[in-house]
């Protein structure tokens, strides 16, 4: 297969770009970029209290989307939806009970990706805010050709012309982000996948082709957030420190 439109080959990610704690009043924040998809997230709490229809005894994820320009519709309601379903996955939700953490995500740019690119930017924002987490998590798009072929990180144009494609969110060790000693009985979370989201005619075939290429990428990005979290902690210890 051709290189893409803009460059890049089947497998190649976008330029990835993290910076945390930019907003001053929330409790932890992040900017999350694949090119020029651009998403702000912002973390307030935990604060007391749960809404009605929300279990007391667990603690409870809101998620406000907000798109660049003009009113939020049905897409964005479903990434609210989705997005608080994966946060409330991977946060340790009985240590903070009878709690509301909200989430606000700003979209400033998107060429596409723009749910992974979201889900990167509340996760980043997250452990900013120092909320307790299982793990992190990493989103990526896969995109089916029509011969066939595979595609990652898809650009807005790209999933305007697919045959279909699939948002899916991974599991990053906790090993990954702080070097403990991390022992458990339970089954390597890495195997599994946290959310996954399909759009248009995708062959079962095509769908585990996406799932395989998707968990190898997803190690890239893992390891980008990894840096740029323990390089943003060490930062913050040195100034700390003065």
């Amino acid at each position: 297969m051709e290189d893409r439109t803009d460059g890049r080959n089947a497998n190649q990610l976008r330029p990835l770009g993290c910076s945390r704690t930019i907003l001053n009043r929330a409790h932890g924040s992040a900017r999350w970029s694949q090119g020029n998809t651009i998403v702000l997230a912002a973390v307030y709490g935990p604060k007391a209290g749960t809404k009605k229809g929300e279990n007391p005894e667990k603690a409870s994820f809101e998620v406000i989307w907000k798109p660049k320009t003009g009113q939020i519709g049905k897409q964005e309601r479903e990434y609210e939806m989705i997005l608080k379903r994966t946060l409330q996955s991977i946060c340790l939700v009985n240590v903070h009970p009878n709690t509301t953490t909200s989430v606000i995500v700003q979209v400033v740019g998107d060429d596409g990706s723009l749910l992974p690119c979201a889900i990167n930017a509340s996760c980043a924002a997250l452990v900013d805010a120092g909320i307790p987490m299982k793990h992190l998590a990493v989103s990526i798009s896969c995109g089916l050709m029509e011969e066939g072929s595979i595609i990652l990180d898809l650009t807005k144009s790209e999933e305007e012309k697919l045959k279909a494609f699939a948002y899916l969110v991974f599991p990053n060790s906790p090993l990954s982000v702080i070097d403990k000693v991390h022992s458990s009985k339970e089954e390597p979370i890495e195997h599994g996948i946290i959310t996954s989201v399909s759009y248009g005619a995708m062959p079962v075939s095509g769908y585990f082709d996406c799932l395989e290429r998707g968990r190898a990428a997803s190690a890239a990005i893992s390891e980008f957030l990894r840096r740029s979290l323990q390089k943003q902690s060490s930062e913050d210890a040195s100034r700390a420190a003065q």
